[in-house]
């Protein structure tokens, strides 16, 4: 369990959402521990600390002052035997945005609607995010301020509790946050970007731009790649064409082309071509809409002259390689985007 599944979303689905401040908090419990990662404190923390040592193997973390800090990241969401080892490699950028910025005090989280239909944009209701390596506190200032623009929805306990890509994030934040500074002094921001329409993606994006450029907050956005098999709904074979140019022999090889399609778009931050990427590729990239969301915000803080970043992935896995049609798999990308110049 936990490899994490592309499910089609329905309009008829529970959308439990509120526009107006939560009315009694709640504390969001670990609601996948246990059966996507441990729910044991001492195991758990082993975990990520062996994929975060094994990260910093094969990648340096700068501590060159003329290299960007790292302001935000993308990260799967799988269980944790699937794409922890991948996620590390986002989260050694938070710990090295929290050692070389002290003025962090916030993470926002942007992760998908894998069971609600939504059309908007949600903050958590919770006061308090649990996980088994620590408790972390939600920044409540930030909720109110995006829920006084009146484009914010709020999602209740069991919605927040059921969506699972927000939840793989917070044990690897806890961790990090453990590792590096006084935890207290950080707080997160969970907000679930739903299923909306491209001009959407740029509405919201504009929406929080000046908030996501402000040095005090880092940015995680939550996504794995490709899901590709019969079980998921997506099984599309190359082009003799694109066998021959690009030399693709395997069906692992062509999914991992489409993967790189898309994430050269995001590298380019060209959120426009991404959504004509999908269009044409239909790729089952269940985090698109944050990622959307993030890319337009990046621009829109380029065009203003606000921040400027640069963004490249910095680890590609697929859970599996895929032979025929009978398999199946989930890709996991792990990027960081830095500012550039600081």
């Amino acid at each position: 369990m936990g490899q994490s599944l592309h499910k089609p979303r329905n309009k008829a689905a529970e959308s439990s959402m509120s526009s107006s401040s939560p009315s009694s908090k709640y504390s969001r419990r670990a609601y996948h521990a246990g059966s996507w990662y441990d729910s044991d404190k001492n195991t758990l923390d082993a975990t990520l600390s062996k994929f975060l040592a094994d990260a910093s193997k094969n990648i340096t973390p700068s501590n060159n002052t003329t290299e960007g800090i790292p302001r935000a990241c993308i990260c799967p969401h799988a269980g944790f035997s699937y794409s922890g080892p991948t996620a590390a490699y986002s989260y050694l950028a938070l710990k090295e945005a929290l050692e070389r910025n002290p003025s962090i005090r916030t993470v926002v989280v942007l992760h998908p609607s894998h069971h609600v239909y939504l059309e908007s944009c949600a903050v958590s209701g919770a006061s308090t995010i649990e996980t088994p390596i620590m408790n972390l506190a939600v920044d409540d200032a930030l909720r109110d301020q995006l829920l006084s623009t009146g484009k914010f929805e709020i999602m209740n306990q069991r919605v927040d509790e059921r969506e699972h890509s927000g939840e793989m994030q917070y044990p690897f934040i806890a961790k990090i946050l453990m590792s590096v500074c006084s935890q207290e002094e950080i707080k997160v921001l969970p907000i679930m970007v739903g299923s909306i329409r491209t001009s959407k993606e740029e509405f919201y994006g504009k929406l929080i731009a000046s908030y996501l450029a402000d040095e005090s907050i880092f940015t995680v956005i939550s996504s794995d790649f490709c899901h590709y098999g019969q079980r998921f709904s997506y099984s599309p074979r190359p082009k003799p064409s694109e066998v021959s140019e690009q030399g693709i022999n395997e069906l692992f090889e062509y999914i991992e082309y489409l993967d790189r399609k898309g994430m050269d778009l995001i590298e380019l931050q060209r959120p426009g071509a991404f959504a004509d990427y999908f269009r044409e590729y239909s790729n089952t990239i269940c985090g698109r809409h944050p990622i959307a969301v993030w890319l337009n915000a990046v621009v829109a803080n380029s065009e203003n002259g606000t921040d400027e970043l640069d963004v490249r992935f910095v680890r590609y896995a697929q859970s599996s390689q895929v032979r025929s049609s009978n398999d199946s798999s989930v890709s996991y990308a792990s990027a960081v985007a830095r500012v550039t110049g600081s």
